[in-house]
């Protein structure tokens, strides 16, 4: 294998400059899904990604249509005897805005400083090409893959991957595979290797209270009717405790509590409390007690308000007691919470709290994903644990993360295939903001360690 992993090394560094410059071609294409106006590009991106695929070698190509935006889907079988694993990426972007905050324009990638800046640059297209750039190299060398070979691409991940569930289920025969491998994600530091175990789950509502018919004014009735505001300023600090705790009855019964093993393994993830508060300009820390600040962001739900309206927010002053005001919420869930349970039990909050003043209504928003973990035995978190080792020379960090990737358990769910996320995005990369960047130096990381990957879940998935 040793031999292997060289040629394919010199071949990547050989063909760099060439690969450089379609990963380029790539970043060109203005693929923003949450946008209209784009959807032809979002198209272009699509024929684009599969183009490369037929290039690359793979036998079968094609787009599987969904209620949206299509899947590039690739399938090279090989042998029976051996493991499938799916590549997983998206070639859909994060709108550009604000413009006048790029150094470049977003859609014109630059190289400058040892990294290529450009809208997606990062997340997703320069890590899903790293990743294609490493199987060229085992193709060009074997002559094939070295394990069967699935690659599913989406046009719908930066806007919360809306069709995956249905898609996922009615292409569920032809996407059948013993593991998922994620090029989208990232490593905790340019020196710190990591691997993924979790993410969580989300739900999302709007509560909407009212308390006449029509705004009022405020010296005639302020004294006798209820301000919608301040009635639902009064009913949304009932949702926490004061200390940062989530108050709604029932909200923690499923979660699988932190076993010591697991607390001691997050507690040797570095955390800079300092640099974290100066990072975003905060003055302090602040949650549910009893637990450390990573503990909180990665195995702990939340409860967000995430925006509050009602009455007048004009320029100056009008004396207004208003009739309605509005609430928008998201939780973020972990293992083993239901989002649609999670939901309920808010809806029996809201109306147990609501005052007879005022009638209230809580609206569900589409988009719920349920909280996914793999398991630690898995045999490919070992093949993958095994080659940062020999790629960074110490032992990979075991984290979570705070956010959402709906597809994960969907394919867990579906397909019975755990997701293992190896992909290099930094926390440095600026993604969803200006002036997203990828280091070249992960680039070529990448793509090396999808040389030494593949040939390594031939070995252990057969044994497992």
């Amino acid at each position: 294998m040793q031999d292997l992993v060289q040629r394919c090394d010199r071949y990547l560094a050989e063909l760099e400059p060439e690969h450089l410059e379609a990963l380029q071609d790539l970043l060109r294409i203005p693929s923003v899904s949450a946008l209209p106006q784009h959807q032809a590009d979002v198209q272009r991106a699509a024929e684009w990604v599969a183009a490369r695929l037929r290039a690359l070698g793979v036998p079968e190509v094609r787009l599987l249509e969904t209620e949206r935006n299509p899947i590039v889907f690739g399938h090279w079988p090989v042998d029976p005897s051996l493991p499938t694993a799916l590549i997983y990426g998206h070639y859909d972007v994060q709108p550009p805005d604000p413009l006048e905050l790029w150094e470049t324009p977003p859609f014109e990638p630059t190289l400058r400083d040892g990294r290529l800046y450009a809208r997606g640059a990062s997340d997703d297209k320069g890590n899903l090409f790293a990743a294609l750039c490493g199987i060229e190299a085992l193709v060009r060398i074997i002559g094939r893959p070295p394990v069967n070979l699935k690659i599913f691409l989406e046009g719908e991940e930066e806007i919360g991957s809306p069709s995956m569930a249905a898609a996922i289920r009615q292409y569920r025969e032809l996407l059948a595979c013993d593991v998922v491998i994620s090029a989208d994600g990232g490593m905790y530091g340019h020196d710190q290797p990591s691997l993924t175990l979790s993410s969580k789950g989300i739900c999302a509502c709007q509560v909407d209270l009212r308390t006449a018919a029509t705004d009022m004014h405020s010296g005639q009735y302020g004294a006798v009717i209820a301000n919608a505001v301040q009635t639902l300023v009064q009913l949304a600090a009932t949702f926490h405790t004061p200390d940062g705790r989530v108050a709604v009855a029932g909200f923690y019964d499923k979660v699988r509590e932190l076993s010591p093993e697991e607390r001691a393994e997050i507690a040797a993830v570095p955390f800079d409390p300092e640099a974290f508060l100066a990072n975003v300009g905060a003055k302090a820390l602040w949650g549910e007690p009893g637990y450390t600040p990573l503990e909180r962001a990665w195995a702990r739900p939340t409860l967000d308000l995430n925006g509050f309206w009602g009455g007048f927010q004009g320029e100056g002053i009008k004396t207004v007691t208003p009739c309605e005001a509005h609430l928008k919420i998201t939780c973020r869930l972990v293992p083993d919470q239901d989002p649609d349970e999670i939901l309920d039990l808010i809806e029996r909050h809201v109306q147990a709290h609501c005052p007879p003043w005022a009638e209230v209504r809580v609206t569900r928003f589409p988009g719920s994903a349920r909280p996914f973990a793999i398991r630690r035995d898995h045999p490919a978190l070992a093949a993958a644990r095994a080659v940062l080792r020999e790629l960074y020379g110490k032992e990979p960090l075991m984290i979570r993360v705070g956010g959402t990737i709906p597809v994960a358990e969907l394919f867990q769910r579906e397909l019975g295939a755990d997701m293992l996320f190896f992909a290099w995005g930094m926390p440095d990369n600026r993604v969803h903001a200006p002036n997203e960047s990828y280091r070249l130096e992960d680039f070529r990381t990448m793509a090396r360690g999808y040389v030494r990957l593949l040939p390594r879940l031939a070995t252990v998935m057969a044994r497992a």
